[in-house]
Order: C-alpha cells, then sequence, then structure tokens
C-alpha cells in the first residue's frame, strides 16, 4: 500500500483506501506462493483465513497508528467497517448464489476477530508484541496448529498488514472535518 503523493484526502477517501488495501489479494498472492510446493498444508484453508487475517489487520492498525485523541479516527473506523460490511454482503451474496450456502462473511469475520481477541487476553504477557500471537492463531484457524511455515505465514501478513497501513497513514495528511 503506497502513495507517493501527500495530498490532503477526506476521511471518506482515506477509510476507503484502506478497505480496498484490505480486500486486496496481490499481497496475500505473493504470501502464498511462498508456501513451499511440496506440503500436506490445506492450502484452500490457509488462503480463506489469510484474507480474513488481512481484513482484520488493517482494521487493527487504525486502532493502532490513529491516536486515540485525533478526532478522525472514530470516522475513518466506522467507514472502512461499512465499506468492509458491503463487501461481505456481495462475498454472501456470491456464495449463496455459486453453492446455495447461506453465509454471513461479516459475521465470520467478527467471530474471528472475537477468537484473535481471545487469545490475545489469554495470554496478556504476550500482547506486547501481538504478533507471538496472531501467528499461531492463524495456524490454529487453518487446522494447522504449530506448524511453523503456517505460523510465519500469518506472521508475515500480519505484520506487513501493519507495516504497509502505518507507512500509509504516516505520508498522508487528512482534511480537517467539523464534528459537533
Amino acid at each position: 500500500m503506497t502513495q507517493v503523493k501527500t495530498d490532503n484526502i477526506t476521511i471518506q477517501e482515506l477509510a476507503q483506501n484502506l478497505a480496498t488495501f484490505a480486500i486486496d489479494r496481490a499481497d496475500t498472492k505473493e504470501i502464498l506462493s511462498a508456501l513451499p510446493k511440496n506440503n500436506d498444508l490445506n492450502v484452500a484453508s490457509i488462503e480463506y483465513e489469510i484474507q480474513i487475517l488481512k481484513i482484520l489487520s488493517v482494521g487493527w492498525a487504525i486502532s493502532f497508528f490513529m491516536p486515540v485523541t485525533d478526532k478522525k479516527k472514530e470516522p475513518v473506523t466506522q467507514i472502512f467497517w461499512n465499506s468492509i460490511r458491503e463487501v461481505s454482503n456481495n462475498v454472501s451474496t456470491l456464495t449463496k448464489t455459486t453453492t446455495g450456502q447461506d453465509i454471513n462473511y461479516f459475521d465470520i469475520l467478527k467471530e474471528r476477530l472475537n477468537t484473535y481477541l481471545a487469545i490475545m487476553q489469554e495470554n496478556p504477557e504476550k500482547t506486547k508484541n501481538p504478533v507471538n500471537i496472531i501467528g499461531p492463531a492463524f495456524a490454529c484457524a487453518c487446522g494447522n496448529e504449530n506448524n511453523a511455515i503456517v505460523i510465519l505465514t500469518g506472521s508475515k501478513m500480519f505484520t506487513q498488514t501493519l507495516g504497509a497501513v502505518k507507512e500509509y497513514l504516516n505520508i498522508i495528511k487528512i482534511d480537517d472535518i467539523k464534528l459537533n
């Protein structure tokens, strides 16, 4: 996620850019291509879970890297998650149409977020470096608990996503807004 210009952008543009980045699959495909070719991993499960992790990681990055005192943080967060909800509704509809299965992708995202948060709460000593929790939790979600390759794959997605969002937030300027 790179932006060369430091032009002012609106809160809506920022949130939409972050949502677009969250669902973009270029870096996901790159990370998946690094998996060993001869393995007994369920690559479909890893691919499914890594996209969920990326979306959640962008949401976390907004929380981590926008100061609590920034009046723009809440609207950016709300618009971001509303955009993700809209995409999720489209995924749910497409899945129902193509497979006949009724799913709610946004509920899946919330469920996975709650799972990651619960694991963090159970391991407060590790929360200073959340990647130590996210990698193993990701591997567990993929059905590959304790698999070093899968742990590293999740850790890499989490770290790269946080880094990309942090870099982006550092180079953009958000137009001032009036909040009542």
